[in-house]
């Protein structure tokens, strides 16, 4: 049991526990919340049960992950236990970040058979690093593969390497299979519910403390919407008490912003309650402040105390977004207007402090960086489904430059495959400048290889690895850091097969181009100058003409073209457009397609600005 003097002048909040729920991606963390839920009362007795529940969306549901942090309370023995979901990606760490903001301890799951991996590392070094205690958490314990000995030395020594101190090395350990809901403190005794874990967390959470009079403070770790209500404001009650109808404020750049509390909201289940008050440790959420940001902290305006500001990691990777210029655009979607997209992303921004939106010399275009580029293609697909059409360009790693030299960042990267491809891997590696570091092999016919990369040598590397080892490849990363540029790296070593003219595709033009590439577009399709519809089977772009007919003389020859059989096109999903296009190319995305095309698109243009550029290297 983890006892906790509070220090003088603090009250803990013996009512109420908050722990989040940290792991690296595909470790269970949501489906051990799912678990809690229903073994807690949170489902009428005639409702759905979906799996996933608190993956609300879309694309969070496809992808099998979870994007943005999120937030559910449980009654549990009069205690009142707030548990926060966080994603286990690395490229959503700011989530992460924020969410132990607002906990006291932390859950840590790792797989029974995969042990501790590089998000792991990550989630638990800033756990420690904000001193929360942490229970250990071996899930999926059923596996046949299961090795919780090993695993448990793995985490030990994680803990050591991360320079944990005695009391934090003092964890408890509980194992459960989160699919059927079962936890236990003793592997010889079975679990038949999760009621271990929760007591668990009763003892080893620390109730939230908070100091008796203290003016309010809530400080914003998220946002949220609503058609009746507006933005909503979700944080932690620090201190003092919020209630609806009363006064509050914020504190920026020296002035005050002041609203009315119009809406207070609890979570509570897989639903979030309206209130009429509440006090330190909840996390609410609240209305009434129409330009609250992230990070900022809601007082009392008559004692206005700001608690000190959200950071996060900052961004590694950048890409260009544009109002689409293509010549058939604007046929397809609601959202056309480089007024419209800035909106778009200054609203990003305000609900994601991971990522930063900068103005280019267009005013058709802008910079957005962030932290990853499945961060950066989930936010463009977010904004195709939402009715947007924009053009995006090739990401692009943000470089530091030092007294000793360019620097980039680097990647941990560790991939599981079968030993049979390991040589293909370490293959693709060694093309994207990666230095393998470590390489373990199972008794299970795996292998765990540790590369240290260029993060621009991560840019369309899944797609490639798991077409090579047939998609039994299991891939992790984790920032490493700034260190020494490591020279180029090798793009596209073909050309691209790039249309000549506007018009819609034939079979008999398409049959004889095949011949020369790899097509990216079917008989019938609309396409135009300068849009790319293959890859070149040689180096170097080659114009062609996809919309030619043939010369129609008798019904013999019209009947022959009519059995003309094309090779299926290569279809491209956003994440593998981005890792194809070069420096001089962009996606067109709309809400019902996704096209490559040269930026300059007629080409006579293109010769002549490939022409100023080769005279720029020689004057260099």
């Amino acid at each position: 049991m983890t006892t906790v003097n509070p220090p003088a002048g603090l009250v803990a909040q013996t009512g109420i526990r908050t722990v989040g729920i940290v792991a690296h991606v595909d470790h269970g963390k949501t489906t051990l919340v799912d678990s809690l839920l229903r073994q807690n009362g949170a489902f009428r007795a005639n409702a759905e049960l979906v799996e996933r529940v608190m993956d609300s969306g879309d694309l969070e549901r496809e992808k099998g992950i979870t994007i943005l942090a999120k937030e559910t309370a449980i009654d549990f023995k009069g205690v009142r236990v707030v548990i926060v979901d966080t994603p286990g990606h690395a490229d959503f760490g700011g989530e992460v970040e924020r969410s132990l903001l607002a906990v006291d301890a932390v859950l840590l799951l790792v797989d029974a058979s995969e042990g501790p991996l590089p998000q792991t590392r990550y989630v638990l070094s800033k756990a420690l690093a904000r001193s929360l205690p942490v229970i250990l958490v071996i899930n999926k314990i059923d596996r046949p593969d299961a090795r919780i000995k090993e695993v448990i030395d793995e985490v030990y020594e994680l803990f050591l390497d991360l320079g944990a101190n005695e009391q934090q090395i003092d964890f408890p350990i509980v194992y459960t299979n989160a699919r059927a809901g079962t936890a236990t403190r003793d592997m010889e005794q079975p679990g038949t519910d999760l009621i271990p874990l929760l007591d668990c967390v009763l003892v080893t959470a620390p109730a939230p403390m908070h100091e008796p009079g203290h003016p309010l403070q809530v400080l914003i770790t998220n946002l949220a919407a609503n058609d009746f209500v507006g933005r909503i404001a979700v944080g932690r009650i620090r201190n003092g008490i919020v209630r609806k109808g009363a006064k509050i404020t914020i504190i920026r750049d020296g002035s005050a912003v002041t609203g009315t509390v119009t809406s207070l909201t609890l979570p509570q289940g897989i639903e979030r309650v309206e209130v009429a008050e509440a006090g330190p440790g909840e996390i609410v959420g609240i209305a009434g402040l129409a330009d609250v940001e992230i990070g900022e902290t809601i007082t009392d305006p008559a004692d206005p105390r700001p608690l000190e500001r959200l950071h996060v990691d900052p961004p590694t990777l950048q890409m260009t977004f544009g109002v689409n210029t293509s010549p058939i655009g604007g046929k397809d979607g609601k959202f056309l207007t480089s007024r419209q997209l800035k909106a778009r992303l200054e609203k990003e921004v305000l609900g994601n402090p991971a990522i930063e939106v900068s103005p280019t010399d267009s005013g058709e275009a802008f910079q957005v960086r962030g932290r990853g580029e499945l961060q950066l293609a989930i936010l463009v697909e977010q904004m195709r489904r939402e009715g947007f059409e924009i053009e995006v360009s090739r990401p692009e790693v943000l470089l530091h430059r030092t007294e000793n030299g360019i620097e980039e960042p680097f990647e941990q990267l560790t991939i599981d495959v079968p030993v049979d491809f390991v040589g293909v891997i370490t293959g693709i590696m060694a093309e994207r400048r990666a230095r393998m570091e470590n390489i373990q092999h199972g008794a299970d016919g795996r292998a765990r290889v540790d590369f240290l990369i260029p993060t621009r040598g991560l840019i369309g590397v899944r797609g490639r690895i798991l077409t090579e080892t047939r998609g039994t490849a299991l891939i992790h990363q984790l920032s490493a850091g700034y260190k020494p540029w490591v020279g180029e790296i090798p793009h596209r070593t073909n050309g691209c097969l790039i249309s000549d003219r506007t018009g819609m595709t034939t079979g008999y033009a398409l049959y004889g181009i095949q011949e020369r590439g790899e097509l990216f577009v079917n008989e019938g399709e609309q396409t135009y100058e300068g849009q790319i519809i293959g890859e070149s089977a040689k180096p170097g772009d080659m114009d062609v003409n996809a919309v030619r007919e043939k010369k129609l003389t008798n019904m013999r020859t019209h009947s022959h073209d009519e059995a003309i059989r094309l090779t299926p096109p290569r279809r491209m999903a956003l994440e593998n457009a981005l890792e194809f296009i070069g420096p001089d190319e962009l996606i067109e995305v709309t809400p019902s397609a996704l096209r490559l095309r040269k930026r300059l698109l007629n080409e006579n243009d293109r010769r002549r600005d490939a022409g100023r550029r080769a005279e720029m290297r020689e004057s260099q």
